[in-house]
């Protein structure tokens, strides 16, 4: 009732606007909303030209590879929200998914890494890499509170450092570089395993992984954590205005470790989900996931300008920036020039988040 009044007020409003000023709006709602508009024209034209775009086959596979990275922009998000970012996601992903697969892979495997460590347990390993995962965010939020350094800078470096083990990893015990692989039918089955099936017609039917229901439960607890947690309120808070928030109470330093911690929990977590997803894992596992989270959030209406931010945003960037690849896929474009596109999607976006500011401020 609500929505529907409010939208009979601003219709009463737009009708009594001059011509002029209804133009304008029209105007600003056409630019704020063009990234949604161009989506829809994209997806129109794609179906068209490919069919397939739209089958139940194509639509659970959009839905997986949104489950598969939304952790990582669920964390890298928080960055966001309090004016910074976070470029070591990527690399943060691939050392956690290198140790990951190390630990699991089947006992009987030929190549394994480590040969006298026995299949341990799921749940050890998941700590561990979220553990590994925290540690890096731990870091970056130390440095970025501690000496008011840029995220921009520390989170480089710390790029650099993780990647730099990541490839030492890849070294030990005569490994030499070689591929991750291998991994125990128990690890797969944890994560890639059929939850259920969707029936597609002529008796066939597509799977949808167990990984889903994972990013499901991290989306509620994310979105928890934002809106029923003093610290959601905190990390706001500081992000709109940090000496503001640390006259009010706020414990500036503090807030601003957890948001990153949390955030390296999260990548963690995607590359124990990634590792097996992949099956095969290389120093090149996770190579760019920061660029398409931070798109994915902007696209969510994530703002650089800080405190603003929401999960079902950063869960409908995630789906929009997935259909948008799946689409450029399935219309054959390469994936030299889906580089291009993804650069474009972000400058794009962040200008009309920017546009948005300014028109408020």
């Amino acid at each position: 009732m609500k929505a529907i009044a409010s939208l009979k007020r601003n219709m009463a409003e737009f009708k009594s606007m001059d011509a002029r000023d209804k133009r304008s709006t029209v105007a600003d709602l056409l630019l704020n909303n063009a990234i949604y508009i161009l989506l829809v024209i994209f997806v129109i034209f794609t179906a068209v030209q490919n069919s397939n775009f739209l089958a139940p086959s194509s639509l659970v596979n959009i839905i997986s590879l949104a489950a598969s990275s939304l952790p990582t922009a669920l964390g890298i998000a928080g960055c966001i929200v309090l004016t910074g970012t976070d470029l070591s996601a990527g690399r943060v992903v691939g050392l956690t998914a290198a140790i990951s697969a190390a630990m699991l892979q089947a006992s009987d495997w030929a190549n394994k890494m480590f040969d006298n460590l026995p299949e341990m347990p799921i749940p050890l390993v998941l700590l561990a890499v979220i553990l590994v995962g925290g540690i890096v965010g731990l870091v970056n939020g130390f440095f970025v509170a501690k000496f008011s350094l840029h995220p921009f800078i520390v989170t480089l470096a710390t790029q650099l450092i993780v990647y730099g083990l990541l490839l030492e990893f890849y070294m030990l015990n005569g490994n030499n570089g070689q591929p991750l692989s291998g991994l125990s039918d128990t690890y797969r089955n944890f994560i890639t395993g059929t939850m259920f099936r969707i029936p597609t017609g002529n008796g066939q039917s597509v799977a949808v992984p167990w990984y889903v229901l994972y990013a499901i439960i991290l989306v509620a607890v994310m979105w928890f954590i934002w809106n029923k947690t003093t610290f959601g309120k905190n990390m706001f808070a500081v992000g709109s205005n940090p000496e503001a928030a640390n006259v009010s109470g706020v414990n500036v330093f503090m807030t601003t470790m957890m948001v990153h911690t949390l955030a390296g929990c999260m990548y963690g977590i995607e590359g124990f989900i990634e590792s097996a997803r992949i099956a095969s894992n290389t120093a090149n596992t996770g190579l760019n996931y920061e660029s398409d989270a931070i798109a994915a959030c902007v696209i969510g209406g994530v703002s650089f300008v800080g405190g603003t931010g929401k999960i079902s945003g950063i869960v409908l960037g995630v789906f929009i920036l997935r259909i948008i690849f799946a689409a450029l896929t399935m219309l054959s474009i390469s994936g030299n020039t889906q580089y291009i596109i993804k650069g474009l999607i972000i400058l794009i976006a962040c200008s009309i988040d920017m546009r948005k500011y300014l028109v408020k401020k």
